[in-house]
Formats: C-alpha cells, structure tokens, sequence
C-alpha cells in the first residue's frame, strides 16, 4: 500500500535570510559532493553506500514524439550580443532570441520556428530560475521575449504562465503578475494568509500541490524533518513527488535556466528541471549527478520540456547556484536547443573555461561531466562534445 508523505507539526517559516543562507549551505554541500566521492566515517574515508532508485521502472515507459531530445538532437545555438539592458528596450534581446530559433529550425519565420515547439492548443509554463533574486535570476527582457514569441505563435495570455519551486522567490526576482499582465504566474511552495507555509490544521500547504498519483522518484535515501528546511522539503521518507505543474497544469514546458556553476559542475538546463519540480530534494544532493538526470528521465518532464534556453544575460562562475555578487559577470549570450544535454554541454565547457582563466580550479575534471553522460544513457540528449554541432551567431 502506498504511504503517503507524513503531514508535519505547524512550524512558522524562515526570515528571506535564513532561507538564503539554507541555498548558500546547499550550494556548499554540492561543491564538496563533486570534490569528493567518498564520506567520512568516524575520521576515515569510507566508500559511499550504493543508492538504489526507481529509474529502471521509469525508463520503461514510452517515449513519445516531444520526447527529450526534441527534433534538433545535438544541435545548441549560441548567441553574443554586446549589451543585452534595459536601455534597448528589449528590442536587442527579443533580436538575439529570433536568431537563435531560426537558426536552430532552419525556418524563415519566426511563427513558424516556434510552432516546431508549440501550438495554440498548448499550455505552456516557463521555468524560471529566481533564486538569486535581482541579482541572479532570469532576465525579464528575455521572459517577455519568449511571451512575445508564444504570442506571435497563436498562444493567448491565459495559455501561458511562469513557474518555479517557490512562488515568494519568483515575487522577490521581480516575476509577478502585474508585471506580465495576463500571464499566471505559479509555485508549488506557496505562503498561507498569515505568512506562514501552513495551515492552522497543521498541514503543510504546498502537500496539496505536489502530484501523488503520477509516477514519483524512489530513492533509498530516507529524508528526515528539519524545521529549519521544512519549506524546502515539503515530506519526508525516500519519495520525491513531482509538482502539479509539470504533470497536470501544463502540455509544453520551456525551460529558461541561467547560466551558473554548480561547484565544479553546473546547474543548468536539467538541474533546473529537476530540483525545480520535485520534492524532498536535500536529501538527494548525496547522488546529485545521479538525481538530475534521473529526475529528467520522468515523463512529465521528458516529454514535455520542449525548448531550452540558457539566460547568459548575467552569470556566475563560482558561489552557483546561489548568487555571489563578486563572481558574477555579464557574459551577455544565449544558448538555445531542444536538447537538453548538449545545451547543458555547451554551458559546460564556457563556465569551466571561465573557472579555469578566473584560477577557481586548475583543469576540467571527468566527475563534473557525469550527470551530462547519464542523460545521455538514459537517451536524454547527446552529451559527447565531439558529436555537438554548436552555431555561434553575433547580434547587435
């Protein structure tokens, strides 16, 4: 019989600080992951215990024609252009997108391209990434570009929204709804009336929101209640659940990641997915390369997240994925594809590069790529450098 996520004690949420500070630990806890594959035990090193999961159940399930890695399999289109700011009114960057579609398409119009993706019979959320605020999220100029796009395909408003993990955090980043008039905008974690994530009852308000009867993540890695990180887990146990908005409030996903550093690794297309759609995460940082691409080998995310565009407005080459504001520069380009492995190799390679020119760490390592070559086992996406086919384009 199936257990339910256990219903916690009411516990009132953590100042913006404090939760800050929990994603700075966490992004900590991924650094010393990818640094180190074993664990220490009583002062010795000792072998990481194996973790079984559900994956080979998953995989068993067909693939359908929106399947991962789209049309354009190993294709990634990058875009520079000088200055991506307010002062161009958005005109540069909504330039600097149609390029990259045409180019990745091969069609002549701009309806056309996006239509290769969508149809106005589509529901489709955006996936943003605002967790680091005005700093580091992603850039609205961008956002309101992809609309426009939608828009010109035939897709109303209401067929549109934006969504992330945490309704407050897209609010702070500046993602709201009198700022995207017409446009929904949605998280699975969202505060109750008084401020709080729960009800007077006792029960965890965003419970309601995570789907128990899609297929859920299984890993023999048990998470336990912390009401410091209670907000960020949502349940306990060795289940991760998927949000309702990946599996039901949504036909087509495009995923707008920004460009960061995951230790070094990075976090990037199928982290953004992931993390961005599931519960009970802490926990799996222990198998982190494992988990993003396991997480993205589940329908409601395989087959529905269409398009990937990397937001390299701003970016961050180390203290990713929070955001650090002495490692933050602006590199100023896009990366598009419907594949989101060599999207993400792509970004790869550029981050790491700039890692290495910025002395961060000396060389690449084959343990920062291995989330990029399990995605490609899991037939995600082409992760081999050598067999991407990479456009670069300028735009003014």
């Amino acid at each position: 019989m199936e257990k339910k996520p256990q219903r916690l004690p009411e516990q009132k949420s953590s100042s913006p600080l404090q939760r800050r500070d929990f994603l700075r630990l966490s992004a900590l806890g991924v650094a010393g992951f990818l640094a180190s594959p074993s664990a220490q035990v009583q002062g010795q090193t000792a072998p990481t215990p194996p973790v079984e999961t559900n994956i080979d159940e998953i995989l068993k399930i067909p693939r359908t024609k929106n399947s991962m890695p789209g049309p354009f399999p190993g294709r990634v289109v990058r875009v520079d252009t000088p200055s991506l700011s307010k002062e161009n009114g958005g005109e540069g960057v909504y330039k600097a997108l149609t390029m990259a579609l045409l180019s990745l398409t091969g069609e002549k119009s701009l309806k056309k391209a996006w239509r290769r993706f969508v149809s106005p019979q589509d529901i489709v959320g955006l996936k943003l990434n605002p967790i680091g605020g005005t700093l580091l999220s992603n850039n609205p100029l961008l956002v309101g570009a992809v609309i426009r796009g939608l828009r010109e395909a035939g897709l109303p408003p209401s067929s549109i929204f934006l969504w992330d993990r945490r309704l407050e955090q897209l609010g702070e980043a500046g993602f709201t709804a009198d700022s995207f008039p017409g446009v929904k905008v949605l998280g699975t974690e969202a505060k109750g009336p008084d401020g709080e994530y729960f009800t007077q009852e006792g029960k965890v308000w965003a419970l309601e929101n995570l789907d128990m009867d899609a297929p859920f993540y299984e890993a023999s890695l048990e998470g336990k209640y912390d009401k410091e990180t209670l907000p960020f887990m949502l349940n306990e146990g060795t289940r991760s659940y998927f949000s309702k908005i990946a599996t039901r409030r949504c036909t087509k996903i495009i995923n707008l990641p920004v460009l960061k550093n995951a230790g070094s690794s990075v976090t990037l297309s199928l982290k953004n997915l992931t993390y961005g759609a599931l519960s009970n995460t802490g926990r799996l940082h222990k198998i982190w390369h494992r988990s993003i691409a396991e997480g993205c080998a589940f329908p409601c995310l395989r087959d529905k997240a269409v398009l990937h565009i990397v937001d390299g407005t701003k970016a961050c080459y180390d203290g990713g994925p929070s955001a650090v504001a002495k490692f933050i520069w602006s590199p100023n380009l896009l990366l598009l594809g419907s594949d989101p492995v060599s999207v993400d190799s792509v970004g790869y390679d550029f981050l790491i590069q700039q890692r290495i020119e910025r002395g961060v760490q000396k060389a690449d390592t084959p343990r920062g790529r291995e989330f990029l070559r399990l995605a490609e086992s899991f037939g995600l996406g082409v992760a081999d450098p050598a067999r991407i086919v990479q456009t670069r384009l300028t735009s003014s």
